[in-house]
């Protein structure tokens, strides 16, 4: 039995994974100060988890757009947070420093930019060229 991508599904189970316990590790702070931020912690916990099963299971376009959209979500809502700041969340305004954020923002990034490289490779005017990188000819 040949598993499709066993590098890149591994690579995105071990990073959603880390972006489910580093929300979880702030989460009980989130509820105490914020309870709407805690529930959006708890949606994307579940949802990273959910998305990690799936690609534990197969290579499925729907689990990589979703590896894609919720650390992209998180992402932004961090960067969000620390310039305007969210809704009953202004005590985070230019707080860019915090480790667990930092941590989350590199994470969160590297599963990004892993998902796009594998959606962009299924698109049918990209597929030609990305196979000629992965075999280390050049395209045209």
């Amino acid at each position: 039995m040949l598993i499709e991508r066993p590098i890149e599904r591994t690579l995105a189970v071990v990073g959603l994974a880390g972006v489910a316990l580093i929300h979880l590790l702030d989460l009980h702070d989130t509820f105490v100060s914020t309870p709407y931020k805690g529930w959006l912690y708890v949606a994307l916990i579940s949802g990273s988890l959910l998305c990690a099963g799936a690609l534990l299971r197969r290579d499925d376009s729907r689990a990589w757009t979703g590896a894609v959209a919720l650390p992209l979500g998180a992402f932004a809502a961090f960067i969000w947070s620390r310039t305007v700041g969210l809704p009953g969340g202004g005590d985070d305004i230019g707080n860019w420093w915090e480790p667990l954020g930092l941590s989350s923002l590199f994470v969160e990034g590297v599963v990004v930019a892993l998902g796009l490289r594998v959606l962009a490779a299924r698109l049918p005017l990209a597929a030609p060229a990305m196979r000629g990188l992965q075999m280390g000819v050049r395209t045209r």
